[in-house]
């Protein structure tokens, strides 16, 4: 069981309790954190194999990606400026039907190099070859919800659901407990009532939730107006969905009825503004959500419609889209960019009291970010200037489930280049092949 010391660092702990430790250590032993606190709050005789001089640097809970599609990295930059629909039915949906497994390692292995490279020590992932992405994680040691993608008005709406069983049985709880299996229907316009309650049922036996899109889109929203006569927050209710736990991304077109139906079935809402703001799906009410006591957590989606993986800059994007459209300087401060980056995260994942804050028992998920460059001066609010100034590039090293995967921004736990090349391997023969 190794035991890491970080002294000497600055500290944003998420905790509640305080805000910021401006000189302080945080111990590690094994997966758990051991104390975080001043200087000195480690147990009397306790001795690290590895100190960590964190002069300079400040100690947080690492990012928690809520809704993405790890492997569309593959198609970054493929299709741009096109709506939703479109872009999905005449560039991704075809592009996608050319993936294979390796394809789909290859480009989570891409994400997750992002990914970590930029302090997201967990993600939500919704896509197809699970078994891959879930080899792709346990790999690369970053902590991870797997959601096989299910679309019931498709032909292989019965294989998804065999799939994802198996999915669960393999992976659940693997990777020493880095990975989780939720089940992953698509969205209500792709999932019939029927389809949903059979996925309800695998939900139900398998003990685990859901991670679904809704109402994303305006024409989702009246395809659903139209088909059932509501909402589709309102039709995911009645259908029973949100008897379990689900965490819904996008969530953009919903009114304060739905606001009403999500809070008081606890479900965990994605949002994803520059995903939304890119595609033009519009702009989620996201300061009415926070207010009702929602937990709202960020999520980039794809990087094929985003188009990178950065959550400090979701953080920032989120902050900034809110004052703009609501008018108010005022709302979504930083420090509630961060609780959504972070504890909300947790939340919504269903990991809320393992991750998402530095406390003693949590899961040792944490970064460390270098203060000591000319953006990150002066210092006169430093959750400000992780949210508004900071970088990706900031983060200099990673630590997840208290193993160290990166090091002074070398990644440990993968050969980058190899990525990088196996990457251009597998985008050329997609694009040889038309």
């Amino acid at each position: 069981m190794s035991k890491i010391l970080i002294q000497n660092c600055a500290i944003v702990p998420m905790t509640g309790e305080t805000d910021f430790i401006p000189i302080g250590e945080v111990a590690i032993e094994g997966e758990q954190i051991l104390s975080v606190g001043m200087p000195g709050v480690v147990p009397p005789g306790w001795q690290p194999d590895r100190v960590i001089e964190g002069r300079g640097t400040v100690v947080m809970p690492g990012l928690i990606n809520c809704h993405t599609h790890a492997a569309m990295t593959l198609l970054r930059s493929y299709a741009d400026d096109l709506p939703l629909m479109e872009w999905l039915n005449t560039k991704i949906w075809p592009l996608e039907a050319k993936l294979t497994g390796e394809d789909v390692y290859w480009g989570t292995k891409l994400a997750i190099l992002e990914m970590i490279k930029g302090g997201t020590t967990t993600f939500a992932d919704m896509y197809f070859f699970m078994d891959q992405v879930a080899e792709a994680v346990a790999e690369t040691g970053i902590r991870a919800s797997l959601s096989r993608g299910m679309v019931g008005n498709g032909d292989n709406a019965q294989v998804a659901l065999v799939e994802s069983r198996d999915l669960y049985h393999r992976w659940h709880g693997a990777a020493g407990g880095r990975v989780n299996v939720w089940l992953g229907p698509h969205a209500p316009f792709t999932c019939p009532p029927d389809y949903l309650r059979e996925v309800m049922r695998l939900a139900a036996d398998l003990g685990t939730g859901m991670h679904i899109h809704v109402a994303e889109t305006r024409d989702e929203y009246v395809q659903i107006q139209e088909a059932y006569g509501k909402s589709p927050v309102k039709h995911l209710e009645d259908v029973g969905l949100f008897d379990y736990p689900v965490l819904a991304a996008h969530c953009v077109h919903v009114d304060s009825e739905d606001i009403s139906i999500l809070k008081a079935h606890n479900v965990g809402v994605a949002h994803n503004p520059e995903s939304n703001m890119k595609l033009a799906s519009g702009i989620a009410p996201v300061p009415e959500m926070l207010k009702a006591g929602i937990p709202v957590a960020l999520g980039t989606d794809g990087a094929s419609s985003n188009n990178n993986l950065d959550m400090i800059q979701e953080m920032r994007s989120a902050a900034l889209l809110h004052k703009v459209a609501t008018g108010d300087p005022m709302v979504i401060p930083s420090h509630q960019a961060l609780q959504m980056a972070t504890i909300h995260g947790a939340k919504a994942l269903g990991l809320e009291g393992q991750v998402g804050m530095l406390a003693t028992g949590y899961k040792a998920d944490l970064i460390m970010i270098d203060l000591e460059r000319p953006h990150l001066y002066p210092r006169y609010n430093l959750t400000a200037n992780l949210v508004y100034s900071a970088y990706a590039a900031d983060v200099r090293t990673v630590i997840i489930n208290g193993e160290i995967v990166m090091d002074d921004r070398r990644v440990l736990t993968m050969d980058e280049e190899e990525v990088l090349r196996q990457t251009e391997r597998v985008v050329g023969r997609l694009v040889s092949n038309g």
